[in-house]
């Protein structure tokens, strides 16, 4: 049935699909589209309950759940200095291979566009970094071969170890080289629960490196087509 109707300025006005469902639709939709169905559960409930959250205090720590997850090793870490500086010369051996492989792209195989990510990435977080400079943990952990800054605060949103060995780890799917991929990925799980024990990052920054990296990994393939078809 159609029900759309021509509007006084000549263009055209519909009602909401979902104002004609009737129970069999609802189903169908919960069924075939059940992860939409999820996220507007969680929105109703985020909405429900985020008024009766209460706001840390000034004078209290800030709040991270990713910190009370990894009490127990950040203790360890804590009193093993040896263990915490094993620990940061392994991610700084990420480090080097994350860009390793993004700079191997570009220079010996010829495809520019996670490099690409990465300039238009770290551009972006040396900005926000500027804008939102975020306070070092009391408890915060450094070492002096920590990749790239040594002993020093990268207090930075977003995480740019996690937002590196994603952009290497999309472009290793891209070229179908999973396995390869699946090691980065384990890496970079464990090299975030390192981050949160030392108090090197914030949850909320490790989850932004994720998203940002997926966002200009995308907008680095946009800007790939529209030069290709510039030149065309």
């Amino acid at each position: 049935m159609d029900i759309s109707t021509r509007t006084e300025e000549g263009g055209w006005r519909s009602k909401p699909s979902f104002m004609t469902w009737r129970a069999r639709d609802v189903v169908y939709v919960m069924r075939h589209h059940w992860i939409p169905c999820l996220f507007a559960a969680g929105f109703l409930f985020v909405v429900s309950v985020e008024s009766s959250i209460k706001m840390v205090s000034e004078s209290s720590p800030p709040f991270d759940i990713g910190f009370v997850a990894t009490e127990s090793l950040h203790h360890l870490l804590a009193s093993s200095p040896d263990l915490n500086t094993g620990l940061a010369a392994l991610n700084s051996v990420l480090g080097v291979m994350q860009v390793s492989y993004i700079a191997w792209t570009w220079l010996i195989e010829g495809r520019p566009r996670a490099t690409i990510t990465a300039l238009f990435l770290f551009t972006c977080r040396g900005v926000l970094g500027y804008c939102t400079q975020l306070p070092l943990s009391k408890e915060y952990l450094g070492s002096a071969i920590d990749f790239p800054l040594g002993n020093l605060s990268f207090f930075y949103f977003f995480s740019g170890h996690v937002a590196g060995t994603t952009i290497a780890s999309l472009d290793m799917r891209r070229m179908q080289r999973l396995r390869l991929a699946m090691l980065f990925d384990i890496l970079n799980v464990l090299q975030s629960i390192r981050l949160l024990a030392t108090r090197g990052h914030y949850t909320i920054d490790l989850a932004g490196g994720v998203a940002a990296a997926v966002l200009f990994d995308s907008l680095a393939g946009k800007y790939e087509a529209n030069t290709r078809k510039r030149q065309l």
